[in-house]
């Protein structure tokens, strides 16, 4: 028989073997959640890729190196710019009285170590993952207005965009304090708030409603208004391999918006599986809805064209992104079927109202991240909702063809309003105060001969700066080729749906 001090001493390690255990657990969920964040970090900031490679494959020849280089900026000014400020306005502490309260952060500015130091590199991971959706915001807009837009006015519009329109957007509706946010305990908005899992209203729909302001103030190209807009012969390759590029960044986009993965894998795996429904019949509804309307040729057939299905799947992929998390996979198919009818239709208004929009980035982003933010109020179910967001709250704030009362739908509405609201606002001050001042458009001359970096237009202050990246005869050939073109991925004409340039969000709604 063991001695009572013996016994008293085993049960003493004990407990401390079981302490020890608790904590080890405790650390390793924090750092699995934490690498669940990095790894969805690197997959959305791989989207860049596929935005380079969808833009470069969707403007003429000579334009490349000015759209490439929009894109290193869009990454490189977005760092910090979201580092300085842009992070502390999204998720800073509102609180306090009078204005700018539950509207936008006050702390968590440049990234001090005091704000982000918590032992398992969570937070460090959560600024990473939130700069990778803020750093594509202005990548929208800037496909919009490709060709004719100046170097200095794409840097003016890239500014406010990531400082002030996209930071308040993210406060109303991700931040906990924020005065849409479905993550705060109490007090919101028509008792549910707004559901925006993952950003089709927070990132799309505010960079497609930038996007159409800046086309429309900017006007259209001189080849658009001639009907002479040719795209490049490797077009199809490049904005097919972008577009599936972004397919597979679209998982970090979305699964990775649970921000845990312990206890959320569920979750996580079902999200990943209604993007990919969604963005499949986003494909195969778009090709078949423009097919159809587009009708038999002399010859009685039909014809199936590439930039249909491209840009089917991302219109799929953008209207998901708000409900994926709440929906059945037979939800996500219903809304992934219904995008493309409401790309096409947005598409074809667009170009019924004379607005260039080269890239579709309107009728993609802003379209079908209005309808997407809708849906997620008519098509959540209660299971979901609760698994996603708050139980407690499952039957009340669920979409409203599952018994929900409409709380989260009219939430969700308002928040579309606001959106389009804040975003166009600011944006049309931004281009007017630009076109204004001379400093939005390029030159005639300047637009007919490319906008090659490699040639300053004359007299242009804000003209793209002169690097090197090519030979003088290679710049000579690419101004060979009709003035203005800038594809949408067809091989005949420009009747067809441009490749857009998503962009798309980062989430954080801190902890729930």
């Amino acid at each position: 028989m063991a001695a009572p001090g013996r016994l008293d001493l085993m049960a003493t390690r004990r407990l401390e073997d079981v302490a020890s255990l608790a904590a080890f657990d405790t650390s390793l969920t924090a750092e699995l959640n934490t690498m669940w964040l990095l790894i969805g970090a690197i997959l959305v900031f791989f989207m860049q890729t596929g935005f380079a490679m969808l833009e470069a494959g969707s403007v003429a020849t000579r334009i490349t190196n000015t759209i490439l280089l929009k894109n290193v900026m869009d990454a490189s000014l977005g760092a910090v710019i979201f580092a300085a400020v842009g992070y502390g306005f999204a998720y800073g502490d509102t609180s306090g009285h009078g204005v700018g309260h539950r509207v936008i952060g006050k702390t968590l500015f440049f990234l001090e170590d005091k704000d982000f130091s918590d032992g398992t590199g969570y937070l460090w991971a959560s600024w990473l993952f939130q700069w990778a959706f803020a750093a594509t915001t202005a990548t929208i807009v800037s496909g919009a207005v490709a060709e004719r837009v100046t170097f200095g006015a794409y840097l003016c519009y890239s500014i406010v965009l990531i400082t002030l329109v996209y930071p308040v957007v993210v406060c109303a509706m991700w931040s906990s304090e924020g005065w849409a946010t479905s993550w705060r305990d109490g007090d919101k908005l028509f008792g549910c708030g707004a559901v925006d899992f993952a950003g089709s209203g927070v990132v799309h729909l505010t960079g497609g409603v930038a996007a159409l302001v800046g086309a429309s103030v900017l006007g259209p190209r001189r080849a658009f208004l001639v009907n002479e807009i040719e795209p490049p012969e490797y077009g199809p390759i490049f904005q097919t391999l972008g577009t599936l590029i972004l397919w597979v960044g679209w998982y970090g986009f979305n699964g990775v918006s649970t921000l845990y993965i312990v206890g959320y894998a569920e979750v996580a795996a079902k999200t990943m599986v209604c993007t990919t429904i969604s963005a499949a019949l986003g494909a195969l509804s778009t090709m078949a809805f423009y097919t159809a309307m587009e009708g038999k040729d002399h010859e009685g057939k039909y014809h199936l064209k590439l930039e249909y299905a491209n840009n089917g799947l991302l219109a799929g992929l953008v209207a998901i992104t708000a409900s994926c998390s709440v929906v059945e996979p037979y939800g996500a198919a219903l809304i992934g079927l219904l995008s493309g009818p409401v790309y096409v239709s947005a598409s074809k208004f667009l170009l019924d109202l004379g607005i260039d929009d080269v890239v579709d980035a309107f009728p993609v982003h802003g379209a079908c991240g209005a309808f997407g933010v809708i849906m997620a109020g008519v098509l959540a179910t209660p299971h979901n909702y609760g698994n996603a967001y708050f139980e407690h709250l499952s039957e009340k704030c669920s979409g409203i063809a599952y018994g929900g009362d409409g709380s989260m739908l009219a939430a969700n509405l308002v928040c579309v309003a606001c959106i389009v609201a804040w975003s166009g606002s600011v944006s049309f001050a931004v281009f007017t105060g630009l076109n204004t001042l001379g400093l939005l458009r390029v030159s005639d001359a300047h637009e007919d001969a490319g906008m090659g970096l490699d040639d300053s237009p004359p007299s242009n202050p804000l003209a793209a700066p002169s690097i090197s990246s090519g030979s003088s005869n290679a710049a000579s050939a690419a101004q060979q080729s009709d003035a203005g073109a800038l594809g949408d991925g067809s091989t005949s004409s420009n009747k067809g749906p441009k490749l857009k340039s998503p962009m798309p969000s980062p989430r954080g709604k801190v902890a729930k």
